[in-house]
C-alpha cells in the first residue's frame, strides 16, 4: 500500500483540504533561533498552488523553497481561520496537521480577540538532505532503528503480560512540597534497559544505572498511554494535538538543550524489542484538542456542537472537537493518491496510523473512548488496516506468513464490554472492565452486583469465556487501570483501605494470582505489582500528575509482593497450560463460612496442568504442616512418573506427601505446577 501523502511529504510541503483558498494558503518558513526566549528567524514565505494531484491537495516542491542541505527548519502554514468556534477570517499561522515533528518553543503570533493563548500552534519541524525532506528532532536528531530485530523474536499474543504506564509517570519531580509527574520517554527507557540512565536521576532505585524494573518484574510488553503530541505537560496525553508527531514535552527533559522525542520513542521502542517486550500505543480518535483542521477545514473534520450536527448524538468530547467519521465526498485519497469517494477524517486517522506502524514499528494498539468513536465500521477499517500494515512488515522481512496474526492485537476500550464488537470482528480485543469490578468484590469478600453467587462471581472471574468472550486473546485483564476516579476505581491499596479491609498484603496477591491465572491477557497497571497508593487526590487533574513512586520498593512489605507477583508474571509467560483457554473447576467449598475455590488451567492429556488454590475467606487450617492442618482437594490430577509439583508463588517444591492436602490460610491463594 503506498500512502501516498506520507511518500508525497517527502518532496512536498503539502496541505491537504484546506478549507478556504482565496488568498491560498501559504507556507512560512525558518531557522529556529536559540535565545532565551528562542526566536524565529524566517526565511521565505510562498504561497501553496493546487497540486496537479488533486483539487483539494496544495503544496509547494521543497527543492522550489531554496533549501540548504542537512538543515533543520521550523515552519507553518497560514491559513485564513475556517473555525466556527473563533468566526472570525483571519489569517492564521497553524501547525501542519500531518507534521512529523513539532516545537512547543515555537508557537505562531498572537492574535486579537476573539482568539486567544490557546489558538498559538508551535512550529513544525523537518530536514532538508539529499535532496529530501525526512522527519528529525530540532536540533536534527534522527530516529535510529540499526539494532531493531526481527519480529519473530517478539511474544504471541496468549503469552502477552502487558504492563500499562503513563509515560509521566516514571519518574516523580518536586514542586514545592508536592511530588508530581516529571518522567520521558528516556525515563521509561532506564525501566527497560539496565545500562540507561534515567534524566536527572535523583536517586531512585528502580531507575538506577544496572536496575531494569520492567526486566525484573518479567513483563513482555509495554503500553504508553497516548505517545502522540499533546499540548497537556504534565498529564496522560489523551488531550492529542499533532497526531503525527512524537510528544514534545515527553522528549524534553528538564535541563537538555532540545527536544528530541522522535529519536527517543524510537530508542524506547528499540529497547522493548530487544528485550523481547511489544510496543503498545493507545490512540485516541474520538476527539482532538487544538489540532490544526479546526482552523484549516473544521466542518468537513470536525462535528460543529449545538448545529444539530447527527454525528454529535451523546458522544462527549471532553474539552476538544469531535472527528467526523460519516461525512462522505468526494476527495483526494491520501492512502492511494488518486481521487475517491470517503470520508476525510477516516482517511486521516488511517494515515496516521500508518505513520505509526511503520515510522515507530508499533506492535499493538489500544484504542481509547470506543463509544465516543461510535462508528463500529470505522473501527473495524482501522483495525484491518493495522493488521495489513502489521503482516506487511512481517512479510518484509522474509518471515512466513504463519505466525504473524498471533503477534499482533488491535484492542478497544469500552467499558460496557460489548462483545459484538468482537463477534462481528470489529476489533481483536477488548478492555475486559468486567475482570477489575470482579476481582474487586472478591478480594473484599463480597458477591458481584451482577452475579447470583460468590462462586459464580469468581467462575467468571477466571474464565471470559463465560462473559461472552471466545478466545483469552479477546480480554485485557486488569484489577487497576489508569482511569482511578471513583468508587471501586482507585488503586488496589486505597481501595482496602477505604473499605476498612484487613490483610493487605494477603488480599493484593490473591489478587495478582486471579489475574495471572484467569483466560485472558494480563495488563498490570504501573505501581500495583508493589501495591503503590495514592498521594494526591484522587480528582482531575490530581490523578494524572500522580506518579509511581518507586521508591516505596523498599518497605520489606511492598517488596514481597513485587517478587510474588514477579515469580507469577514470569510464570504467565511461560506456562503452557495458561497459554490456553481451557479451564474447569475441580474442587468448591463454601461449607462452614469457607469460600475455597480451586481451578485447573490447561488442556487435558496436553498440557501439564496448574492447579490453583484460592481461599477467599478467613478460614484458615491450623500450624503449617501438623495433622489437623492439612486442606485436601479431591479431584487432583494425578502425578506423572519422574515429575513433583512445584508452588510456584513461594517457588518451592512440595514434598510427594503433601500433594494437595496442603494447609491453606486466609486470604491466600496457591499456584502448582507440574515440573
Amino acid at each position: 500500500m503506498p500512502f501516498d501523502l506520507l511518500q508525497r511529504k517527502r518532496s512536498h510541503f503539502m496541505l491537504w483540504r484546506p478549507g478556504s483558498v482565496n488568498p491560498p494558503p501559504a507556507l512560512v518558513i525558518g531557522t529556529f533561533l536559540e535565545g532565551n526566549p528562542p526566536s524565529f528567524q524566517p526565511l521565505n514565505r510562498f504561497d501553496l498552488a493546487v497540486s496537479p494531484v488533486s483539487a483539494d491537495l496544495w503544496e509547494i516542491a521543497a527543492a522550489a523553497c531554496g533549501l540548504a542541505d542537512s538543515r533543520v527548519y521550523h515552519y507553518w502554514f497560514e491559513v485564513t481561520n475556517v473555525n466556527p468556534k473563533t468566526p472570525v477570517s483571519a489569517r492564521i499561522l497553524c501547525t501542519d496537521p500531518t507534521a512529523w515533528t513539532v516545537d512547543w518553543r515555537l508557537r505562531a503570533p498572537a492574535l486579537p480577540l476573539p482568539f486567544t493563548d490557546d489558538d498559538r500552534g508551535p512550529a513544525a519541524v523537518v530536514k532538508w538532505r539529499e535532496n529530501e525532506l525526512v522527519p528529525c528532532d530540532p536540533a536534527g536528531d534522527e530516529p535510529d532503528w540499526q539494532n531493531d530485530p526481527r519480529l519473530d523474536t517478539l511474544p504471541a499474543n496468549n503469552r502477552l503480560v502487558i504492563y500499562e504506564l503513563p509515560t509521566r509517570w516514571s519518574r516523580i519531580e518536586t514542586e514545592g512540597t508536592v511530588s508530581i509527574a516529571g518522567g520521558t520517554f528516556r525515563d521509561v527507557l532506564a525501566l527497560v534497559e539496565r545500562t540507561a540512565a534515567p534524566t536527572n536521576f535523583a536517586g531512585v532505585a528502580a531507575l538506577a544505572p544496572g536496575e531494569a524494573h520492567l526486566e525484573d518484574l518479567g513483563v513482555n510488553a509495554l503500553e504508553l498511554l497516548p505517545p502522540a503530541d499533546s499540548f497537556v505537560n504534565r498529564e496522560w496525553g489523551y488531550a492529542t494535538s499533532n497526531y503525527f508527531a512524537a510528544d514534545f514535552d515527553l522528549g524534553f527533559p528538564r535541563g537538555h538543550a532540545s527536544p528530541t522525542a522522535s529519536a527517543d520513542l524510537a530508542a524506547l521502542v528499540t529497547a522493548c524489542h530487544r528485550h523481547r517486550l511489544r510496543f503498545f500505543t493507545d490512540v485516541v480518535m474520538a476527539f482532538a484538542t487544538r489540532y490544526a483542521y479546526r482552523y484549516v477545514n473544521f466542518l468537513d473534520f470536525h462535528v460543529h456542537r449545538g448545529t444539530d450536527d447527527p454525528e454529535e448524538d451523546a458522544r462527549d468530547d471532553f474539552g476538544g472537537d469531535l472527528f467526523k467519521y460519516n461525512f462522505l465526498t468526494d476527495a483526494y485519497d491520501p492512502i492511494t493518491g488518486g481521487p475517491a469517494r470517503l470520508v476525510p477524517a477516516r482517511r486521516l486517522m488511517l494515515t496516521c496510523l500508518a505513520r505509526w506502524m511503520l515510522d515507530f514499528r508499533v506492535d499493538g494498539i489500544r484504542m481509547d473512548s470506543v463509544p465516543n468513536i461510535m462508528n463500529w465500521d470505522f473501527v473495524q477499517e482501522y483495525k484491518d488496516l493495522a493488521r495489513n500494515i502489521w503482516r506487511s512488515r512481517w512479510l518484509a522481512q522474509g518471515l512466513p506468513a504463519q505466525g504473524a496474526d498471533e503477534r499482533f492485537l488491535v484492542v478497544g476500550e469500552d467499558l460496557a464490554v460489548p462483545i459484538d464488537l468482537l463477534r462481528q470482528n470489529r476489533l481483536d480485543g477488548l478492555w475486559n472492565e468486567e475482570f477489575k469490578r470482579m476481582v474487586r468484590y472478591a478480594i473484599i469478600g463480597q458477591n458481584d452486583e451482577k452475579e447470583p453467587s460468590f462462586e459464580w462471581t469468581v467462575r467468571k472471574l477466571i474464565d471470559c469465556r463465560l462473559l461472552g468472550f471466545a478466545d483469552g486473546s479477546q480480554a485485557i485483564n486488569y484489577v487497576t487501570s489508569h482511569d482511578v476516579e471513583g468508587v471501586r476505581n482507585e488503586r488496589l491499596y486505597n481501595l482496602l483501605n477505604n473499605n476498612g479491609v484487613w490483610n493487605t498484603e494477603r488480599r493484593i496477591k490473591l489478587a495478582f494470582v486471579c489475574l495471572m491465572t484467569a483466560v485472558g491477557i494480563p495488563m498490570i497497571f504501573a505501581g500495583e505489582e508493589f501495591a503503590d497508593q495514592h498521594d494526591l487526590a484522587v480528582i482531575h487533574p490530581q490523578k494524572q500528575i500522580d506518579p509511581v513512586n518507586f521508591d516505596r520498593l523498599q518497605d520489606p512489605w511492598r517488596r514481597r509482593v513485587f517478587e510474588y507477583c514477579a515469580r507469577l508474571v514470569r510464570f504467565r509467560t511461560r506456562s503452557d497450560a495458561l497459554a490456553v483457554n481451557d479451564t474447569q473447576f475441580i474442587h468448591v467449598d463454601f461449607e462452614e463460612g469457607k469460600r475455597v475455590l480451586v481451578w485447573q488451567r490447561g488442556r487435558p492429556g496436553i498440557d501439564h496442568p496448574v492447579i490453583v488454590v484460592a481461599n477467599f475467606s478467613d478460614f484458615e487450617t491450623a500450624l503449617p504442616f501438623a495433622p489437623a492442618s492439612e486442606y485436601r482437594v479431591p479431584n487432583w490430577p494425578m502425578t506423572p512418573p519422574g515429575m513433583r509439583w512445584r508452588e510456584i508463588t513461594q517457588n518451592r517444591d512440595v514434598p510427594p506427601e503433601w500433594v494437595h492436602r496442603e494447609p491453606i490460610f486466609p486470604w491466600e491463594a496457591k499456584v502448582y505446577a507440574l515440573t
